[in-house]
């Protein structure tokens, strides 16, 4: 016996290396030391700092990944992997510099796995982070045929007089919600139970969807904010608390910027909820409360701000063909009020 017989091809994965090495060198900083293919990643800290702080993000992909291989379409979950980890890293006021990717699957897939790392390397030129390494994992009996898995790691850094810890966020400050592409990464698992159980297919070319394959709009990838929000920074803009809108929607996540006994009175209205929210929410019988517990409903990612910066904020966005709207505004309280109950 020998490791092919055993469902493990060690050729297929050196070939697979070498056929991705022009995407990961794509995203290549002037910070990256050593070639691609060790066995770790080399990092020079950006020079200029003067008490540099790392900041470490992890996340993956959820059971989104089961629409993508239904669907056999595979180029947008890498985006979603270095979105999730990227945008929560920035909400502290860091700039991403590296991400590694894990990837697991039962037999290697060379063309399915190329358009996933592809993703990943797409997503990271977007965030303008190096993709530093990683790993194929191939588990014969522990995935099934076309299956497999992915979970990603970022790492950023901030001056330590610039973190964003909730301190900043003062009442009367506005919130402004920056548009989604839709439902991200979260939530599946009821997108997955709405279309089975109500007897639809990810086919389906519902009229909301302008002619649009159902699956197709749900595998739009995850908005990645990071050189919008890091430009506002640079230009000055007082942004004294962020965001990113993730599983438990507004009402778990907007929270978790704020300073102690301080809430955002959030008006639902002042945004147009996309048509893919509304027609999950027809189709599965949810209450809206239920939506905004679950979904991001439209805003992925707030910043809060001044009250006389909001126009600056919102021309700024509207400038960087960013969708953004006023949502709120902080009070006195805890949590996030104004949403369906």
């Amino acid at each position: 016996m020998d490791y092919r017989e055993a469902g493990v091809d060690v050729e297929a994965g050196r070939a697979f290396v070498q056929r991705i090495r022009g995407m990961v060198n794509s995203t290549t900083r002037p910070e990256v030391l050593g070639n691609f293919g060790g066995f770790s990643g080399l990092f020079q800290l950006p020079a200029g700092y003067r008490e540099p702080v790392l900041v470490s993000g992890t996340d993956g992909v959820g059971t989104k990944l089961k629409l993508a291989q239904s669907l056999d379409r595979h180029d947008t979950v890498g985006i979603d992997l270095v979105a999730m980890c990227v945008n929560d890293v920035l909400t502290c006021g860091a700039e991403p510099l590296f991400f590694l990717d894990y990837l697991a699957t039962g037999k290697l897939n060379s063309e399915q796995l190329a358009a996933v790392v592809e993703g990943i390397t797409t997503g990271c030129r977007q965030a303008g982070c190096a993709l530093l390494g990683g790993e194929t994992a191939e588990m014969p009996g522990f995935y099934q045929a076309g299956e497999y898995d992915l979970a990603g790691f970022c790492v950023g850094i901030v001056e330590k007089s610039a973190i964003l810890d909730g301190s900043q966020v003062q009442l009367g400050d506005v919130a402004i919600g920056l548009a989604s592409q839709g439902v991200h990464s979260n939530g599946f698992s009821l997108v997955r139970k709405i279309v089975s159980d109500r007897g639809y297919d990810w086919g389906d070319r519902p009229g909301l969807f302008n002619g649009k394959r159902l699956g197709d709009v749900l595998l739009t990838s995850t908005q990645i904010y990071v050189k919008p929000i890091l430009g506002a920074l640079k230009q000055g803009l007082p942004i004294h608390g962020m965001a990113h809108i993730t599983g438990g929607g507004l009402p778990e996540n907007l929270p978790r910027c704020l300073g102690t006994g301080q809430a955002v009175k959030v008006d639902p209205t002042a945004w147009t909820v996309p048509p893919i929210f509304q027609w999950l929410a027809a189709a599965g019988d949810v209450s809206p409360a239920a939506m905004f517990q679950t979904f991001n409903m439209g805003i992925g990612f707030v910043v809060i701000v001044p009250a006389d910066q909001v126009a600056l904020t919102l021309q700024y966005f509207a400038a960087q063909d960013l969708a953004a709207s006023a949502i709120g505004e902080v009070i006195p309280g805890a949590g996030v009020v104004g949403l369906p109950e």
